[in-house]
């Protein structure tokens, strides 16, 4: 009988990484899930606990890695990915991209696997070149508040090419733009729950900046399916993977009052240092090297997005911290 491929997950507790969880479990593999739960949440992976193929490690990535037997791959999603998280824990989200990734790379040499790491838009920072293709190189701020996050994934893939380059290691980069659906914290500083959750409060739906900067807007299956292609591929360069389809952040808050059937205003504030004002994805390598692009139409995804808030507490909904809101960085 085959054996039953193994797959490491890295912030399994984490949006990404608990869909990434369900998906590697129906493709039949062995899911080792880690998480040091500072902003992943078990709820989110409970129902895979009485899997006979799925572990749960509640480990910190930045310290030593153990993994016994085999394994084949690792996919590095830990980290700190919003605003809010990476203001309050910068020192932790720069150890998760450096020392983070150090063990993981040094797993995965050791046992022979594959990597795949979790890497962002953000690494073109405020971008002069629209839309980002992977050659781009970016135009970030390194002392600037979003350099802890911005920093540590190019960092991150800088050290994972020299760990492909020097030591032989298979890995594969994605760069993953902005990307919603179910699971998503209401509180955790990004444009999309951000909106969702002030409408469902019956707050003003708050725009920072003119609201004509872009975003691109792509469904969470949508973004595992190319995770998971990118991983089986033979390609180790950066990828993007994400949604072309770009609106400005006015019209989008314009969609989100449409959708909740809210009749809430849009109040302007100043926009934050270092926002980027374009976000686009150049696929052209994922659709020729990967034979992918996203399905998921806007108005269906947040259809679902939307119903899955709805069905929260009303605890969780106003589980924010209003007195500091404005501060952060709303991406």
């Amino acid at each position: 009988m085959e054996r039953r491929k193994k797959i490491l997950i890295t912030g399994a507790a984490g949006f990404l990484g608990s869909h990434l969880c369900d998906r590697f479990i129906k493709e039949d593999y062995h899911v080792i899930g880690m998480d040091n739960l500072i902003t992943g949440q078990l709820k989110n992976i409970e129902h895979l606990f009485s899997l006979e193929n799925f572990e749960f490690y509640h480990h910190d990535v930045s310290k030593f890695i153990h993994v016994p037997g085999e394994l084949d791959y690792i996919l590095h999603f830990a980290s700190p990915a919003s605003p809010i998280d990476y203001l309050k824990i910068p020192i932790q989200t720069l150890k998760v991209g450096s020392l983070g990734i150090h063990n993981c790379l040094g797993l995965a040499k050791a046992k022979g696997a594959r990597v795949l790491i979790a890497s962002t838009s953000e690494v073109y920072g405020d971008p002069s070149v629209h839309p980002q293709p992977e050659e781009y190189w970016g135009n970030v701020n390194p002392v600037g508040p979003r350099g802890v996050y911005d920093e540590a994934k190019r960092f991150q893939e800088a050290i994972t090419m020299a760990y492909h380059t020097f030591h032989g290691v298979e890995t594969r980069i994605i760069r993953i733009f902005n990307t919603y659906g179910p699971r998503m914290r209401l509180n955790d500083g990004r444009v999309l729950p951000a909106f969702i959750g002030q409408a469902l409060r019956g707050e003003d739906l708050t725009i920072f900046g003119d609201g004509s900067q872009t975003r691109s807007f792509c469904y969470v299956d949508d973004l595992i399916e190319g995770i998971y292609r990118l991983l089986l591929s033979d390609y180790s360069q950066p990828v993007n993977v994400g949604n072309p389809d770009e609106i400005s952040i006015a019209d989008f808050a314009e969609e989100i009052i449409k959708l909740t059937g809210t009749d809430q205003k849009v109040i302007y504030k100043d926009l934050p240092t270092d926002d980027p004002k374009q976000r686009q994805p150049d696929i052209t390598k994922a659709r020729e090297i990967l034979n992918w692009e996203p399905k998921v139409s806007r108005s269906e995804g947040l259809k679902i997005t939307y119903d899955y808030f709805k069905s929260l507490s009303q605890d969780e909904l106003n589980r924010i911290d209003h007195n500091n809101f404005d501060k952060y960085i709303i991406r």
